[in-house]
């Protein structure tokens, strides 16, 4: 079994537009420096990106009505990193909830600094929704 961290944080925006904004793989380069500061391009149904931790091939959820944006992050090495994330009501906002699987050759720097990450990338988004 993993450890496991779930990283969430109140957006003061409706699910619909959080959903819309952050299932928009274009929209990453904006929000995710943890996984990529640059464009990215597609090859079907993967997105390809250079991360701070080299060339990733990632794979969404489809659309769906549910909020769901999992995501695989195969690495270089060809390691799968699954990557839960759920939008969902919350009062008059919602709560974005990123679920953070530590990898089992992860140091615990490692996976403190990976989830930092999580919780600066998830911030970013924060702002950007809220301000515009």
């Amino acid at each position: 079994m993993l450890d496991v961290q779930y990283v969430s944080i109140f957006i003061a925006c409706s699910p619909s537009k959080v959903y819309q904004f952050a299932s928009n793989p274009e929209n990453l380069p904006r929000w995710a420096a943890g996984l990529t500061s640059t464009e990215l391009s597609q090859d079907g149904d993967v997105w390809i990106a250079q991360a701070p931790f080299g060339r990733v091939k990632i794979r969404f959820a489809a659309q769906n009505p549910f909020g769901v944006m999992d995501h695989d992050v195969e690495l270089e090495s060809g390691m799968v990193v699954n990557n839960p994330m759920r939008v969902v009501s919350n009062g008059d906002g919602s709560e974005l909830v990123f679920t953070l699987f530590r990898r089992e050759t992860m140091s615990d720097q490692e996976y403190a600094a990976d989830i930092a990450a999580v919780e600066a990338d998830l911030q970013t988004l924060k702002h950007i929704l809220e301000v515009s």
